[in-house]
């Protein structure tokens, strides 16, 4: 399509002036453009939020492991009477199973103490173990929440590829909808060029008696008609230019206000495979699984099968067994013996699980339905994979079409043209030569344009980075 966009440049060089070019004239690549959206724009910068929150979750997460450190304190005094005075500090660490390490001292003194908190004068030490036997043991809360804040960052990377992919795919159909609106301007201006060489000429021929009055009003509607289709064109390539500066950003988020000056490359065509990385695509060597979307469903998938393992472990009795070593004297070896311990066992058990089943039957129920999303989305990646191929394929065909079409017109146009110099044809004819001229110019524009965006939806579809 390059050669038609210079062709309309160069048209009917013999009767167009020469312009002086803007000093000012700047060029704005395809790919310059994507990197300024993906490096400044706020969305793309809040997409990258997703993996922030992701990884606070995960040290929440793992927080829940971390070693823990509890003292209480209680004294009451009254009357001068200490009625008792109670400290009792522990140290924690909670391990990956339902197995708990525990560390204790106790000091407890008072005239009114309870018998049970009696300890040696110097405070008692203890060391032991607390380990969940039924429920909680191979699953618990603790377990799940970090295995699911693990998937959670995975899919909020392939989450952040999407949002990242979604706004970079209408920047881009914003960036073709400026470049269309650029080449619709190009056109007109160049061909009102030509309506005015023309009318100026008819004019002083019919000055010189050589061109009828009607020839001088003819050319004048001609010209009339190009300045109203030039205006209509500016305005929308103004339009345009406004849209794509809602996506042009600086560090500071600073909107940026596109410059009259820049002008799109209308070179495009020739690099916006490699741009948007869809160079080479085929369809047969389309992974599906590889895709983010189905990445995050599969890693979603995940995470439900664990919240589904814990509602499963939640059915069981909840048996939990503790066992501590004292001893007051905890720098002597050998202190800590059989002798002298604290146990305990505590049993738990709903009678109807009424709770427990039904939080496994939505656990079950949510399994099912993100499957379901998995499956529905799997065929229709396919599906959108295959309609896309075929459509850049029909339309780089109807490309080759068009571009024949405005050769042949093109011929026309300089052959009825030399017939209306000669004598030999109407200026009539040489503007529905042009006009149908222009109609297929703006057609393969067009055309070219919806090429851009189906090249736009395979990145989208595909959801590259870029």
């Amino acid at each position: 399509m390059r050669y038609i966009f210079l062709f309309l440049v160069f048209l009917f060089s013999g009767n167009v002036t020469a312009q002086i070019e803007n000093p000012l004239d700047s060029v704005m690549s395809l790919d310059e453009y994507l990197g300024y959206v993906k490096t400044y724009h706020p969305i793309v910068k809040q997409a990258n939020l997703i993996i922030n929150e992701s990884e606070a979750k995960l040290l929440k997460a793992r927080g829940a492991f971390d070693p823990k450190l509890q003292v209480d304190y209680d004294r009451k005094k009254f009357k001068k009477t200490e009625y008792y005075d109670k400290l009792n500090a522990t140290f924690k660490i909670p391990t990956w199973y339902g197995v708990e390490f525990k560390a204790n001292f106790e000091e407890n003194t008072g005239e009114f103490l309870n018998p049970e908190f009696s300890v040696p004068t110097d405070g008692l030490y203890s060391a032991g173990v607390s380990v969940s036997l039924a429920r909680g043991f191979l699953m618990n809360e603790r377990m799940a929440m970090l295995k699911q804040a693990k998937l959670f960052t995975q899919q909020a990377q392939a989450d952040q590829q999407l949002l990242v992919n979604e706004i970079l795919y209408e920047a881009s159909i914003t960036y073709f909808t400026w470049l269309k609106s650029y080449r619709n301007r190009e056109v007109y201006q160049s061909f009102l060029s030509n309506a005015q060489l023309r009318f100026d000429g008819i004019k002083k021929s019919y000055r010189a008696g050589d061109k009828a009055a009607i020839d001088t009003l003819e050319a004048s509607l001609t010209l009339n008609t190009r300045k109203l289709d030039l205006e209509k064109a500016r305005i929308k390539f103004v339009k345009s230019s406004l849209e794509l500066s809602n996506f042009l950003w600086l560090n500071n988020d600073t909107p940026v206000e596109l410059q009259p000056y820049i002008r799109p490359d209308i070179d495009t065509a020739n690099r916006i495979d490699e741009v948007l990385n869809v160079t080479g695509f085929d369809s047969a060597d389309f992974d599906v699984e590889a895709h983010p979307k189905m990445q995050s469903l599969n890693l979603k998938y995940e995470s439900l099968l664990l919240n589904r393992r814990l509602r499963l472990n939640n059915l069981l009795p909840q048996i939990d067994l503790q066992y501590n070593f004292l001893t007051q004297t905890p720098d002597e070896t050998g202190t800590f013996n059989t002798q002298n311990y604290k146990a305990g066992l505590n049993i738990s058990f709903p009678l109807f699980l009424r709770k427990e089943r039904g939080d496994l039957r939505l656990a079950k129920l949510k399994l099912q339905d993100v499957d379901f999303e998995r499956t529905a989305t799997r065929v229709n990646l396919k599906n959108k994979i295959n309609a896309v191929t075929q459509e850049i394929e029909s339309y780089q065909l109807q490309n080759q079409l068009t571009e024949q079409l405005v050769n042949d017109y093109e011929v026309m146009l300089r052959a009825e043209e030399r017939k209306f110099f000669l004598g030999e044809s109407s200026l009539f004819l040489v503007n529905s030569r042009e006009a149908k001229l222009i109609e297929n110019l703006i057609k393969a524009i067009d055309l070219e344009n919806k090429y851009f965006i189906t090249k736009a939806n395979l990145f989208n579809i595909m959801a590259n980075m870029l």
